[in-house]
């Protein structure tokens, strides 16, 4: 039997310094003449997390892809601001452009999880000229971290008081997995994603080829179903057997994803 193939090193990050002076981690592999491809992981994750560990950027570099990926601001090797405002819906689209900027590379196909998934979403409307087509998994056809009960995270951050709500224990627990998380920044995540509007609106969605992936026990799955027969040009895929958070290891989701970012 052949020997599973060694993941992809993760390199030294790059560091960008985005409009309020916050540092984001960038990690980059590959040709730089190759065609471009942009990794953007999900709350409470990291590049290593949801692309490096699951196989992602070795199969995007067997595909001949260069890949460009980011810790999103606070996760990963990033700044975790403790301020609401610093997360904002577009702010976090500013960072990626910035990013872009900063490699000097003008148009990307999009690879995006979750959180990644819902930026990638507002970047193809805001700045489409960046995003020839995007994959977006896990997206939810709704506010993402709504559910999160703020109060009870921070009673748990400051007096150590247990966490009562289900959905909100879940997160906790999701952010305590990566080693390195911040759960204050990440618990400001959470309410910066609630000042604005944040949903995806379905009545301004990307023009471009999209396809949203989610797995079959994932509870956004029928949701994420729907929004993507809203989209213009949007496509559909099962991840089969996966709930959330353990849907970007699958192997269904990476031969889904790589064919139809390379179409």
């Amino acid at each position: 039997m052949d020997a599973v193939p060694a993941l992809t090193e993760i390199p030294p990050a790059q560091f960008v310094i985005v409009g309020d002076n916050v540092r984001l981690a960038t990690y980059s592999w590959g040709d730089v003449e190759a065609d471009p491809v942009l990794c953007v992981h999900g709350f409470g994750s990291s590049t290593r997390d949801n692309w490096v560990n699951t196989g992602w950027v070795r199969d995007l570099l067997r595909a001949g892809y260069r890949v460009i990926a980011v810790d999103q601001r606070g996760h990963g090797a990033s700044e975790k601001p403790y301020d609401a405002a610093s997360y904002t819906m577009p702010t976090l689209v500013s960072d990626l452009v910035a990013v872009l900027d900063t490699y000097l590379v003008d148009q990307v196909r999009y690879l995006g999880y979750s959180l990644g998934g819902r930026v990638g979403w507002q970047l193809a409307v805001d700045a489409p000229e960046h995003v020839e087509r995007a994959v977006l998994g896990g997206i939810p056809d709704g506010r993402p971290l709504a559910r999160l009960r703020v109060n009870q995270a921070r009673a748990f951050l400051d007096h150590g008081e247990p966490v009562q709500d289900a959905t909100t224990l879940r997160y906790v627990s999701l952010a305590e997995r990566v080693p390195g998380n911040d759960l204050r920044a990440l618990v400001a995540i959470a309410e910066g994603m609630r000042l604005g509007e944040t949903d995806p609106d379905p009545s301004s969605p990307p023009q471009q080829p999209v396809l949203i992936a989610t797995g079959t026990d994932d509870p956004i799955h029928d949701q994420s179903a729907h929004l993507a027969g809203l989209l213009p040009r949007g496509e559909f895929a099962d991840i089969p057997k996966r709930h959330h958070v353990n849907a970007p290891g699958s192997r269904a989701f990476r031969e889904a994803g790589l064919e139809f970012l390379g179409r």
